[in-house]
């Protein structure tokens, strides 16, 4: 593994790339995501249903990077909604895992491996459920694919969880230490930290930090962290910055 190597990641709900004006610009948010160029970057609500002529999950993946893995959750007959991850790099080993909880939207994880130039890193990206019990059962399971891994491994999505130490910070415990902590929701007034990007040791987290320009283009912020490939034990101090 090369020392030192630094990629970036980003995570964002673009909400059917519907501002809260109620607008719909998908280029929008394509721009917003190109000015932080992220190295992988993990989209939720990617909405491709009724917007004829539409395809976004394509047009996400050609626009950031070339590569990716998508998670279509709900379909219609004229396209579907969910979410995906997109990569500069090839996306290896790509799989969907059904977390869906009985009664509720149906939810799918993503996972893959990504092979960096400082090394192996794996990914792991969802959108979780907005019940107590629902998302406490998916990220109990999130927990249990991280675990199963090995290496480098980063998690990242909109979570859905308004407290400050809830299910996913439990689940999480001991397995992704790191974790950004700026509130990302709702965009004219953040209150809540539900979109997050957690990081195994051996990927530290250097630096986060959230757009607040991108109020104009989703209900959310998009969380975006610079990880760097530290060689086994070595450790440093993480920096949060917000913007």
């Amino acid at each position: 593994m090369t020392t030192g190597f630094s990629f970036r990641v980003m995570t964002w709900n673009i909400h059917g790339a519907v501002c809260p004006a109620g607008s719909h610009d998908l280029q929008r948010a394509i721009d917003i995501i190109h000015r932080h160029a992220p190295d992988i970057v993990a989209i939720q609500e990617v909405e491709g249903r009724h917007q004829p002529d539409s395809l976004p999950f394509d047009t996400l993946r050609d626009a950031l990077g070339g590569h990716s893995v998508e998670a279509p959750t709900l379909r219609a007959g004229d396209g579907s909604y969910g979410h995906m991850v997109v990569s500069r790099w090839e996306l290896e080993e790509p799989a969907l895992h059904d977390i869906s909880a009985p009664g509720r939207e149906p939810r799918a994880a993503i996972t893959a491996c990504v092979e960096t130039p400082g090394g192996r890193v794996r990914v792991l990206a969802a959108h979780l459920g907005l019940g107590w019990g629902e998302r406490r059962m998916q990220a109990a399971k999130l927990a249990h694919m991280a675990r199963a891994s090995t290496g480098p491994l980063v998690a990242m999505g909109d979570f859905n969880d308004w407290e400050p130490h809830g299910p996913v910070d439990r689940a999480f415990l001991g397995i992704l230490p790191s974790r950004t902590r700026a509130r990302t929701f709702p965009v004219r007034r953040p209150l809540f930290a539900l979109d997050r990007i957690y990081a195994r040791p051996r990927a530290t987290l250097r630096r986060s930090w959230t757009d607040k320009t991108a109020r104009q283009a989703s209900d959310h912020l998009p969380m975006i962290a610079d990880i760097e490939m530290l060689p086994e034990g070595e450790a440093r101090t993480v920096r949060l910055m917000v913007e």
